[in-house]
């Protein structure tokens, strides 16, 4: 019975806040923070003893809006949209989801994790003020949970440490020649060639130098000598008439 009046307490004295600080992730997953994105752990067994429709919504916002954050402006409205931020709306709500998809029980071998910034459909469809559209600049930002009863806020977290995101590095900033051992290759190649370079002048000097004796050896010729051929005559048989008896 003292459980189920705990929400009605908490209404009744302000906002539950939560001993809980959102976290990046711990799994080891590839790209945990990307230039645009971001890997938290899931809230689970952080919002216990409240009704399972109570709806959890992810707050992203710029560390000058935390100290001033209201928590009554709803998700959707034009200060919570996540197409003018940061430019005008200092911190945009998203990730909704009811408390039914954040069991204390993890089953083995399940990642709970949660993508911030990876859904690039919405991210300049102004109908989906609440889309969880890729951020905008490295940050830094600063996180946190805060579940709703309808239209009022019932508990919520403490603000995460701020997350900085990964920086693109610009192509005048990448070296041009490399490390010392790309620059070896560089003059290994470059001796390889002049001594093939060599190798094949070498070659064709000789080919030609071959070819024009082969052409000089055939366009001389030596007089025959002359060549005496001794004439005789055949020992003929001559019939003799024949004996007479």
């Amino acid at each position: 019975m003292f459980l189920l009046l705990l929400p009605l307490l908490a209404m009744a004295h302000g906002l539950d806040e939560r001993p809980y600080k959102p976290k990046l992730s711990t799994a080891s997953l590839g790209g945990l923070t990307t230039s645009s994105t971001f890997t938290l752990e899931q809230p689970r067994c952080v919002f216990t003893n409240l009704r399972d429709d109570v709806v959890v919504w992810l707050v992203v916002a710029v560390p000058e809006a935390v100290s001033n954050f209201n928590n009554s402006v709803m998700p959707g409205a034009p200060e919570r949209a996540f197409q003018k931020f940061p430019a005008s709306a200092s911190a945009y709500m998203t990730l909704n989801t009811t408390l039914l998809n954040y069991p204390c029980h993890k089953p083995p071998r399940e990642i709970t994790v949660l993508r911030v910034g990876s859904e690039t459909s919405c991210a300049t469809d102004n109908t989906r003020p609440t889309c969880n559209g890729p951020l905008p600049a490295p940050g830094p930002y600063q996180v946190k949970f805060l579940a709703l009863n309808d239209s009022n806020p019932v508990a919520e977290t403490a603000w995460s440490e701020p997350i900085t995101l990964k920086t693109a590095r610009q192509p005048s900033s990448i070296p041009s020649t490399g490390s010392g051992r790309s620059a070896g290759m560089i003059a290994l190649t470059s001796i390889l060639s002049i001594l093939f370079a060599i190798l094949l002048a070498t070659l064709l000097a000789m080919l030609v130098f071959c070819g024009s004796n082969a052409y000089g050896g055939s366009s001389s010729f030596s007089k025959p000598e002359a060549v005496t051929v001794q004439r005789y005559n055949t020992h003929h048989v001559y019939d003799q008439p024949a004996a007479r008896l």
